[in-house]
């Protein structure tokens, strides 16, 4: 993955020119890592079937006083042609990396669309795009630039009920935060297949209160690419879920 030859600066610079998405890394991580003295890379995880190749790396630099900094990159492509570019994603946060990965994975899943299976018609779909999830982990907080954490997931949100600046700004008081997948399947949209997931972010405030924000990532788009909607509570998450199946 590494060139034992190349430095710190042309090693990140490789990184940043490469990656699709690096212009929504924080400008506070890029303005550290100019500064980085030396860099060390890994293969942190990897996933490989007839429909995906995807690896996850981690690539740490040392800084100049003397802490250190991870980025984790996401690199993919359809297993089904090897000759397909590979794809480069870029992320500052280990919980935005695992999500990017669990995106993938759902929406590339080899289990077949709710449609392919005899019997089973839009009701049965509906049941189970909204069956209620399985009892969640003890939930464990964990402080890692949890404010900037919450500004993204809210700046990619493309939904216009997303929620506003009185949860931003209640937000920009978090400390800590945890990430849960909830809920992953697919199912079959207007005759094409279209995966959807929800995640929780639960953030905890400097007062001691908790919030969250309901992600709803899905492909239920006229060209098949990825959407994310924010939303304040899951009930409003599921309901966004139910109206992209068209069914009423």
């Amino acid at each position: 993955m590494s060139d034992p030859y190349e430095t710190t600066e042309q090693h990140l610079d490789r990184l940043l020119r490469r990656a699709l998405n690096s212009f929504d890394l924080p400008d506070s991580t890029v303005d550290l890592l100019g500064s980085a003295l030396a860099h060390s890379s890994s293969l942190h995880s990897s996933h490989h079937s007839p429909v995906l190749h995807r690896e996850t790396y981690r690539h740490t630099f040392l800084l100049t006083d003397g802490s250190d900094l991870t980025l984790w990159e996401l690199v993919h492509s359809c297993g089904r042609d090897e000759r397909e570019p590979r794809r480069h994603e870029l992320y500052a946060d280990e919980g935005d990396a695992h999500i990017a990965a669990a995106r993938l994975a759902g929406s590339l899943s080899d289990a077949p669309a709710f449609g392919e299976e005899a019997g089973r018609g839009d009701m049965e779909t509906l049941t189970v795009l909204m069956s209620a999830p399985p009892v969640p982990a003890p939930r464990t907080y964990a402080p890692d630039n949890s404010a900037d954490h919450a500004r993204r997931v809210l700046r990619r949100a493309e939904n216009g009920d997303r929620p506003g600046e009185e949860k931003a700004r209640l937000l920009r008081a978090a400390f800590a935060h945890h990430i849960t997948q909830v809920f992953g399947r697919q199912c079959e949209v207007d005759g094409q297949k279209a995966g959807f997931t929800l995640y929780e972010h639960a953030f905890l405030l400097l007062d001691g209160s908790e919030t969250s924000l309901w992600e709803v990532e899905h492909t239920a788009t006229p060209d098949g690419r990825h959407m994310c909607e924010v939303y304040e509570d899951e009930e409003t998450a599921r309901a966004a879920m139910e109206s992209r199946t068209g069914i009423c």
